[in-house]
């Protein structure tokens, strides 16, 4: 186990625990957007940064993807720590002021309005959308774009429609509500950063609702090395 200090108080983790989750363990409350637990995290939105002191050094690091370490000295709620998780949360509200996630974040920093005007963007670049097709459902279908040297275009997300399975994971796990999902008429709509894709819905065999994505059951099947005609039926009816 490693022994560190969060907050004045003494604290042990194990050797692979991040900053965030020996936190988590010790009842400290740091907020988080982009962290999410069946993912790997990726420090994107800077909502949980905290200050380490090493001697006279003090430094600001995101605490889901920083790992422990012996004699570590943390603080969550320090004054440095606190007004730079406070601007982080002011410009992603200033991007997408109708999160509701990110109002309630920003309420619990005191911040009720940002003092500045950004372009509206829903998404806000946290990749949890991408890391959730790619490291859960597996199909690879959204990739982050982000801006290097000659490359004009704005970092962002890009959905491959091909390569999508509609299975709707990406909408369930996003902060901002930046993807959307309808279901009418035997079809799946989802609407991304990038464009709107449809699907066509597989109908029941037996009752004749439109249950799931043809595609997500094909992929289904496949990955499962089961027939087709398994997944002909919706959940009700195969009982």
């Amino acid at each position: 186990m490693i022994k560190l200090t969060i907050n004045g108080k003494a604290v042990e983790a194990a050797e692979d625990a991040t900053i965030l989750m020996a936190a988590n363990k010790a009842g400290i409350d740091i907020p988080t957007l982009c962290f999410n637990e069946e993912l790997a995290p990726a420090g994107a939105c800077r909502l949980c940064v905290v200050e380490l002191t090493a001697g006279e050094n003090h430094i600001l690091v995101t605490a889901c993807d920083n790992p422990v370490s012996e004699g570590m000295v943390v603080n969550t709620d320090s004054p440095k720590a606190f007004e730079a998780r406070r601007l982080a949360a002011e410009i992603l509200l200033a991007q997408s002021p109708s999160s509701k996630k990110l109002q309630k974040i920003a309420s619990n920093l005191g911040l009720e309005k940002p003092r500045f005007t950004l372009p509206a963007k829903e998404c806000i670049l946290c990749r949890q959308c991408t890391r959730a097709c790619q490291e859960v459902v597996g199909a690879g279908a959204i990739s982050f774009i982000t801006r290097g040297l000659g490359r004009e275009v704005e970092p962002g997300v890009v959905f491959d429609a091909e390569r999508c399975i509609a299975c709707g994971s990406c909408a369930y796990v996003c902060p901002t509500d930046a993807i959307k999902l309808v279901d009418a008429g035997g079809v799946r709509t989802i609407t991304t950063p990038s464009g709107k894709m449809k699907f066509g819905l597989k109908t029941c065999a037996q009752c004749g609702f439109h249950f799931a994505p043809e595609k997500q059951l094909t992929y289904m099947a496949r990955k499962a090395d089961l027939p087709q005609e398994k997944f002909d039926k919706c959940l009700d009816c195969r009982e």
